[in-house]
């Protein structure tokens, strides 16, 4: 029987180091997670670094250019049944990246579609779910999810919707960005050239289908926290989802973990942390799981 993870803490230098980059794999990578309590496989559907946002906190070095410009799905299921085996095997604990916490690396807590930019503006999006899917049942790691790290930006193309019902069939679970509760702040923090009406309409309709979890990174900007009136602006766009039928199984509050590429994007304290859950979880009546 599988034993609860340890608190995975965020001053974990494996934790602070979440490159895509892992041996001479292009599109799967070993992580250990705080929302995810452990070791994630994540699958980088974005090895060419496109991305419809440029958030102030994301650390991928858009400067160098990525190592692959396409998804090739027999690549991609031998290198998942390469380091799923490593996984099981012991051979990933041995890895100087995961010296701090060797126990972590031998149970799979999810199978992860991110990486360097957003999986759903891929055209094969739906093919790579398939494949994933497929090698995760002949590994055996049926009782291990699937989740789709999302800026929700491409939650309404064809492709995209096909693969989340691959996703609901194999435990699968959603994961949608939102940070700010108004378009001012989404284009502060997001700098995104997708409208914020959007973003929340593609939530909405996903969430009507099946509970997503909501994930927002708060942060302080040039030294300055979300604004009461930001977060209850942030809080009416939850109550907003829940109340036109979309349901929302908890929200994932977390902060900066890792280096930004906007020094003047920083981290909230955990108690900081804190007291936005509890306003959250006061306006919403939603779950509230803290990550620092």
């Amino acid at each position: 029987m599988a034993t609860e993870p340890p608190a995975i803490q965020s001053s974990w230098a494996v934790v602070q180091d979440h490159r895509r980059v892992f041996q001479d794999l292009v599109y799967l990578y070993p992580v250990i997670s705080r929302r995810s309590r452990g070791l994630s496989i994540g699958v980088n559907l974005n090895p060419d670094k496109r991305c419809n946002f440029d958030c102030v906190y994301c650390e991928v070095d858009r400067k160098t250019p990525g190592r692959a410009t396409s998804v090739r799905l027999d690549q991609l299921r031998d290198e998942l049944v390469w380091l799923v085996q490593h996984a099981r095997d012991g051979t990933l604990a041995q890895q100087p990246k995961f010296c701090e916490v060797p126990e972590l690396t031998r149970q799979i807590r999810d199978i992860a579609f991110s990486g360097d930019g957003e999986p759903t503006m891929i055209p094969n999006f739906e093919e790579c779910v398939r494949t994933v899917a497929e090698v995760r049942h002949q590994l055996g790691l049926d009782d291990t999810k699937l989740v789709l790290i999302t800026d929700s930006a491409g939650l309404d193309k064809g492709s995209v919707k096909r693969g989340l019902e691959l996703m609901d069939a194999h435990h699968g679970e959603i994961w949608c960005k939102l940070d700010a509760g108004t378009p001012e702040y989404y284009r502060l923090v997001n700098r995104s050239f997708v409208q914020f009406s959007r973003i929340l309409k593609n939530i909405l309709e996903t969430a009507r289908v099946r509970p997503v979890i909501i994930q927002s990174l708060f942060l302080r900007i040039r030294g300055e926290a979300m604004t009461p009136a930001e977060l209850a602006a942030y809080c009416d766009r939850l109550n907003e989802i829940v109340a036109a039928g979309g349901r929302i199984r908890e929200v994932h509050a977390y902060t900066v973990a890792r280096p930004t590429p906007e020094t003047w994007a920083t981290r909230l304290t955990r108690e900081e942390l804190e007291g936005l859950a509890t306003e959250i979880r006061r306006r919403t009546g939603l779950k509230v799981e803290v990550f620092d």
